[in-house]
């Protein structure tokens, strides 16, 4: 796929994430002068939605770590990875203690660094998902 075609859809694919966020009352949409240029942005409604998502993802590196990807919540391994891709994660283990901090970035790091290939050919793996993961953190 082309690059040009490829940033087009992804756009596409956020104004409708955005849109739908709007919808169910997450955020909000406003125009903010930003110089010369008028854009459109989504404040959040309600920061405790960011908050416990912040929280879970914290958690599922630390608390609730299992070690194994494949035995993961699908959508928590999505979003750390889609997060890590954003260059958001690190924001969310912010307020994190240092050794929290240095658990959950090396755990994180585990996750990056598995042979994304290995684990979509492993028996009742979601191989498309695995193969998403791989084109995000390339």
């Amino acid at each position: 796929m082309e690059p040009l075609k490829l940033r087009y859809q992804l756009r596409n694919v956020r104004e409708r994430l955005a849109k739908n966020l709007v919808e169910k009352g997450v955020l909000t949409t406003e125009k903010q002068n930003f110089l010369v240029f008028d854009m459109t942005t989504h404040p959040l409604t309600d920061n405790s939605t960011k908050t416990k998502l912040v929280k879970k993802v914290q958690d599922s590196v630390l608390s609730r770590w299992v070690g194994d990807p494949q035995r993961m919540d699908k959508r928590m391994l999505s979003l750390i990875y889609l997060a890590h891709a954003s260059d958001v994660l690190e924001n969310a283990f912010a307020p994190l203690s240092d050794d929290d901090y240095e658990v959950a970035m090396k755990r994180v790091r585990d996750l990056l660094d598995l042979d994304l290939e290995a684990e979509a050919a492993k028996s009742n793996a979601n191989s498309l998902m695995w193969a998403v993961f791989a084109a995000f953190i390339k």
